[in-house]
Formats: structure tokens, C-alpha cells, sequence
């Protein structure tokens, strides 16, 4: 699978985990020069509160594009430490 925003590969990985219909991949499948941390926050009932990114590509800027849960709770414990996108991110399967 591969995420990419204005042209740019922002992760790209073999081993994603579907959750709700988003494909979560692994933190260090992610191109780190791309993202920074965001202040929003959001709980979900059953996966706990989520953290944001927000991903920059020369110069353009996509605010709160990704999400990922820091400390998930049990029931979600095959997304922790990754990483879903939105916002316009495309994510795709590789050839």
C-alpha cells in the first residue's frame, strides 16, 4: 500500500492493518520529512483518543491529514503504533 498527497509517496508499506475502512500502516513506514505534530485530538469510543499529523509538501500544507492512536485501547491493539490517513491523502495498492 502506498499514501500519497500532491504527488509525494508519504508511506508506503506490504503490511497495513483495515480498521473501518482505513488502512493503518506502520509509524516507520512513514516519510518523516513530511510530518509534524498537530494539537487536535479526538476519542473514539472503543479505540481511545487519537493523535494527529499534519503533512507538508513543498511548501503546501495539509492540516490534520493523519491520525494514530498513542495508546489505543485493548480492543484496538493491532493499530498501535500506526498510522491512518484522510484529507485528500490517496491511498492506494502497489503494484
Amino acid at each position: 500500500m502506498r499514501a500519497t498527497w500532491n504527488g509525494v509517496v508519504l508511506a508506503e508499506t506490504d503490511d497495513t492493518v483495515m480498521v473501518e475502512g482505513n488502512h493503518y500502516f506502520p509509524r516507520e513506514s512513514l516519510k518523516p520529512e513530511y510530518f509534524s505534530d498537530s494539537s487536535k485530538h479526538t476519542v473514539c469510543p472503543w479505540k481511545g483518543t487519537a493523535s494527529y499529523l499534519s503533512v507538508s509538501v513543498d511548501g503546501a500544507q495539509n492540516r490534520d491529514a493523519a491520525w494514530y492512536y498513542p495508546q489505543p485501547k485493548s480492543a484496538a491493539a493491532n493499530i498501535e503504533n500506526r498510522v491512518a490517513f484522510w484529507r485528500g491523502v490517496v491511498v492506494e495498492q502497489t503494484a
